[in-house]
């Protein structure tokens, strides 16, 4: 004990003596900064991206079949939707699966995407106007038909500015490139004649605008929808992050959809208010400025040049009023609407809080900010897992985002919707579709046969074979045919049936989330549940969610792992610089350890004593490196780090991320710098033991 607290003396005393362990201190100092606060970061991520995974769609752990070709990814993996195999009996999976006591809840899933589009403002328009001329075959009211003359004058005025567009386009390039089709379309919807005889046969009317006008309007998008298909009820009060922006609930047991609100706000709002709130959000949230961010520029610029679709929105009467309006605004007597709103939208840093407030006060109420309004149907084409193309009308109820995750994209990528639904898109055989195919087989009178059969029924002799029959023009009468199933049909209205929980969950699922009391307990909950399912005979395969959120979730990982790549290779070089420092520092002190060697001092002692300098220079620096770097994380825990872009959001599990301290990352950190301060001494402190007094007296000569 004597011997140890002299060496201390000792270290202690050559602390700050010589300017190399003034180097050597510095880079430990600097060094267990690093681990410390680099630690401390990629530690926070982990556990904030684990809150936003596990608190929006995973759960703690997902379940899906082992027999799928492709591995789980919840938010897409590159190449498209992962191929998975069917569980088809969700109810059975629960049963095994809730039976586990650390289990807490279980939610069915299924994950897919289809394109649909958005509609241009021709479709839109026209689709309204023919809803109004069916409401009118019902019976037709003055405010009815002020309502259609309103809507047919709207649609005059866009095939007036088609008409523009035409002629400018016609200015620019070579006239052999317009499309006498396209002329000679719009100069007949443009014509009198066109529209005195509108009534006489309006549906043929609508179909002539819809088929030659509509698509010279190229402001409709297609767009990708990614969609989960589960059981609403359940996932609302499971995913205690999630909650409803606008509208309402898709009612208990009902066929509906929830948007997401980021993925409703980017794909389907207006492209000029959308880009508004977006400089809005730069200049708040970011600090940034018009004038010195191109991508802001950017933005007012194409504002001010893609003023059309603000146009082909307004009527004769909104027109007039957005004139006067802006003419109000702006102090000016232009009369063309078309140079108005360029002038309108000269945004600038001085003048943007102004116009932002004046658009939505002026033109928002004379427009439709949205092309697919809460409570429209929004129409799913998507392939089923045969391949062959299956179409469902699903209601718009509302919109949803998970708190903290409002601006996140990887969150607001998926939207929600029934498991019936999701289901039929599956290519899944619902009740209410197998009850359509039988009336079909009834109606059409389709038989089926055998395999064994299928040649004598064909090919048979005369009167054997029970497939030939002799065409008979006129025998079918396919509107009597059909009408019977179309009542049917229409009287059942799915959108409107209530399926029982009973139904929601006997039926095909793609995965499935489990939460647990315990989330500790993941791991060895995880084993216990794949020998659980391999017992009853469930081909299940149960992942973390970790795993189960694709490369998404494996970004902290790397994230680790270059942290560690770093801190090796910082260390390295410090073991490197502290090793040859140390053998300067050996050979500056031959005399000295010469002279100690000839009083009497062991080998072991000088060994020892080298070592004990440099482990406390390393407990020294080292403390005073950790508690710099847990000031910088105190800091940082109480300002926080702003998300800087959208997909930071989601890692930081919302718009700020708040570190924390733990004490593993202080621990690490003394641990690698006493471990490195260790190794890069033991070579000097080896040369220190064979100096002898003769080589002590020989340096004094």
């Amino acid at each position: 004990m004597s011997q140890l607290k002299l060496l201390l003396q000792v270290a202690l005393r050559n602390l700050f003596v010589s300017k190399i362990n003034l180097l050597i201190g510095g880079i430990i100092f600097f060094g267990t900064v690093l681990v410390v606060v680099g630690g401390a970061l990629v530690d926070s991520v982990d556990e904030s991206m684990s809150r936003s995974i596990i608190g929006s769609v995973a759960g703690h752990l997902q379940v899906y079949s082992e027999r799928s070709k492709d591995e789980l990814a919840l938010f897409g993996q590159m190449g498209g939707e992962p191929d998975l195999s069917a569980l088809d009996d969700f109810a059975r999976i629960k049963e095994v699966v809730q039976q586990h006591p650390n289990v807490k809840t279980v939610v069915p899933m299924g994950t897919s995407g289809a394109l649909i589009t958005s509609g241009n403002t021709v479709d839109l328009t026209l689709a309204r106007l023919r809803d109004l001329y069916k409401k009118a075959a019902q019976g037709e009211t003055p405010e009815l038909r002020e309502q259609i003359l309103s809507l047919q004058a709207h649609v005059r005025q866009m095939i007036s500015l088609l008409e523009e567009d035409l002629k400018r386009r016609s200015e620019i390039v070579d006239e052999k490139a317009t499309d006498p089709a396209e002329v000679e379309a719009l100069a007949r919807a443009r014509s009198e004649s066109f529209w005195a005889d509108f009534d006489k046969d309006p549906f043929g009317s609508l179909e002539f605008l819809e088929n030659r006008i509509a698509p010279q309007v190229t402001d409709g998008d297609m767009l990708y929808i990614r969609y989960v298909g589960t059981d609403l009820v359940n996932f609302q009060n499971t995913f205690d992050r999630m909650r409803i922006v606008d509208g309402a609930p898709v009612p208990a047991g009902r066929r509906g959809m929830l948007l997401s609100k980021f993925f409703y706000e980017e794909s389907f709002k207006l492209k000029t208010a959308r880009r508004l709130d977006l400089i809005k959000e730069a200049r708040d949230l970011n600090h940034k400025t018009i004038a010195m961010d191109p991508q802001l520029e950017r933005w007012v610029k194409d504002n001010q040049s893609q003023t059309r679709e603000i146009l082909f929105q307004l009527d004769p009467i909104k027109t007039k009023q957005a004139t006067e309006r802006l003419q109000r605004v702006l102090g000016s007597q232009e009369t063309e609407l078309g140079k108005l709103l360029p002038a309108f939208f000269a945004i600038t840093d001085a003048n943007f809080d102004a116009r932002y407030k004046q658009f939505y006060d002026e033109l928002a109420p004379l427009l439709d900010l949205y092309r697919i309004r809460l409570g429209d149907d929004l129409t799913i084409t998507a392939f089923t897992r045969t391949g062959y193309v299956q179409s469902v009308n699903v209601k718009i109820y509302g919109t949803y985002d998970f708190e903290g995750l409002e601006k996140s994209a990887v969150a607001g990528s998926l939207n929600l919707m029934d498991l019936m639904s999701f289901r039929e898109l599956y290519g899944y055989l619902t009740a209410e579709k197998k009850a359509e195919l039988s009336e079909l087989q009834k109606a059409s009178g389709v038989q089926e046969v055998k395999r064994e059969d299928a040649e004598s029924a064909l090919f048979g002799d005369e009167g054997s074979a029970s497939l030939v029959a002799e065409a008979t023009p006129g025998l079918i009468d396919e509107d009597q045919q059909l009408d019977g199933l179309a009542q049917k049909l229409r009287r059942e209205e799915l959108a409107n049936r209530v399926y029982t929980q009973q139904e929601l969950e006997n039926g095909v699922v793609l995965s499935a989330a489990i939460l647990l009391k315990d989330p500790e307990q993941l791991e060895q909950t995880m084993a216990e549940l794949q020998a659980a399912g391999t017992s009853s005979g469930l081909p299940l395969k149960v992942v973390s969610w970790q795993k189960a959120s694709g490369l998404i979730g494996q970004f902290v990982l790397v994230a680790k792992l270059v942290l560690y790549a770093a801190v090796f290779i910082i260390f390295v070089v410090a073991l490197v610089i502290i090793n040859n420092a140390m053998m300067m520092a050996t050979l500056q002190r031959v005399r000295e350890v010469g002279t100690m060697r000839a009083i009497g001092a062991q080998r072991s002692f000088v060994l020892n004593m080298v070592l004990v300098e440099t482990l406390v220079l390393g407990l020294v620096f080292g403390t005073m490196g950790a508690t710099v770097g847990g000031v910088i994380m105190r800091m940082l825990g109480t300002a926080g780090i702003p998300a800087g872009n959208e997909a930071l959001y989601f890692f930081f599990s919302g718009p700020r991320l708040f570190p924390s301290l733990h004490a593993s990352n202080l621990v690490e950190a003394f641990v690698i710098v006493l471990v490195v301060s260790a190794l890069s001494t033991f070579y000097p402190a080896f040369l220190a033991t064979r100096v002898s007094p003769l080589q002590a007296m020989q340096t004094d000569e």
